[in-house]
This record gives structure tokens, C-alpha cells and sequence, in this order.
């Protein structure tokens, strides 16, 4: 079924989600940037949101009181998405710090390399990420999922940016022309364990959005992207 797409955000991701969009025979109705209002979705079925942090909670929550489904690959703003109960009642929301297939893929190898290793105290975790150097959120929402699922699994308290004791430690590293980079390692005295993702391009990230815009149409509620995606 063709969709029709409105893309809020229409930088580099939006350009690309529209391509894949229109390859996936889908129509866009709109481009929507700063200032936008209900009326602009032009009878829209799904709109994809990629914004910045400080502004994705009231896109989010404009687009489902217009009774819209939205995509949101926007980070930094989770804290609040219990307060979207009530608006996602009558359209849905699918959420991800990363719409990328592969690393949905990498999310679930994680959680069973975790389970795997919490018999194994003497095995010590750490994460690192390397991304753009616009990239404003440090460390990156996915690198942030990532050690979520590992201390599910750990006795750590935590995660760090610094050398904290009994915390988890993510290292971010910013270097120009890096779409996104992500490594966990578990390291003993006599070996080391690292499970890795490098995404070439944000063709990957792109692809995911228009996947999870197709999944959501006709849902209600808010949902993780991997639970439509399993």
C-alpha cells in the first residue's frame, strides 16, 4: 500500500528518507521545517520526524494530536515520552535511537552476549562510538541503548563518560565523515571479546524509517521499532 508521507526535518536525513520513500513507490506530501503547523500535512498517513532534541517532544506530540502516526528518529528526549500516553491513544508512535536493520540486529546480539557473559564476572565491559563531528548528542542515543541492555544483564551501577568505579564506560569520539560506529568489548586478563557495527552510510538509517513508517500505519499506542521489526 502506497502511504502518504509527510517528513518533518528536512536536512540530510530527510533527503535521503524521501529517496527511499519514493523508490518504495510511497508518495510525500509534504517537507516540514521550523514553524510548521497541523495543516501543512496536507492529509498526510504517517509523518517521519528527524529534528533536534529540543524540539522533537512538541513535533511528536503536534503530530499525534492531529491524529497522525509518527516515525521519530530523534534522541535526547526520552524522558518525556511517557507524557504521549494520552496523544498516542487515537494514532502511534515508533521510536528508535536507531532505525538502521542491521543495528536492530546488533541490539539483539548485545542483549544475548550480555546475558552470556553475566556468568562471568571476570570479564569486564566497556563501549565505545565514534560519529560525525555535528553530531550533538555525546554519547549517541544508540551507544546509550547499548549499555542499557548490557547493565539489564550486569551488577554495574550505571554508565560513565569518565573513569567512575563499577560504572559501565562508554568512550565517544567525534572525527569528520564517521556515519556512526559502535563497539562493546569484554575483556579479562587473558582474552577480549568485541562485537562491532559500522554503518557506511545513512542509506541504512533511511531504509529503517520507511520500514517503520509502514509498520505503524493503522496502529495506536507507542512502540520500540524492534518490537515491530520481531
Amino acid at each position: 500500500m502506497a502511504l502518504k508521507i509527510a517528513i518533518i526535518g528536512y536536512g540530510k536525513m530527510g533527503r535521503m528518507i524521501e529517496k527511499i520513500a519514493l523508490e518504495r513507490e510511497h508518495i510525500i506530501v509534504a517537507r516540514m521545517e521550523r514553524g510548521w503547523v497541523p495543516d501543512d500535512f496536507n492529509n498526510a498517513d504517517v509523518a517521519i520526524e528527524f529534528t533536534e532534541p529540543n524540539s522533537a517532544f512538541n513535533n511528536i506530540q503536534k503530530t499525534l494530536s492531529a491524529g497522525i502516526s509518527v516515525v521519530s528518529g530523534t534522541t535526547g528526549w526520552y524522558e518525556k515520552i511517557s507524557d504521549l500516553k494520552e496523544e498516542s491513544q487515537n494514532a502511534g508512535l515508533v521510536y528508535s535511537s536507531n532505525f538502521s536493520l542491521g543495528v536492530n540486529i546488533f541490539f539483539e546480539l548485545n542483549n544475548k552476549m550480555a546475558e552470556l557473559f553475566s556468568h562471568h564476572d571476570q570479564y569486564k565491559p566497556s563501549l565505545k562510538e565514534t560519529h560525525h563531528k555535528e553530531k550533538k548528542d555525546i554519547p549517541s542515543g544508540t551507544a546509550i541503548t547499548l549499555a542499557e541492555d548490557i547493565l539489564k544483564n550486569s551488577s554495574l551501577n550505571g554508565w560513565t563518560v569518565k573513569d567512575e568505579f563499577g560504572k559501565l564506560p562508554i568512550q565517544s569520539i567525534r572525527e569528520k565523515d564517521i556515519h556512526g560506529n559502535h563497539s562493546i568489548t569484554y575483556e579479562s586478563e587473558i582474552d577480549k571479546v568485541t562485537l562491532s557495527h559500522s554503518a557506511l552510510n545513512r542509506k541504512g538509517f533511511a531504509i529503517g524509517a520507511v520500514i517503520a513508517a509502514e509498520k505503524i500505519f493503522g496502529k495506536t499506542g507507542i512502540h520500540k521499532f524492534n518490537s515491530l521489526l520481531f
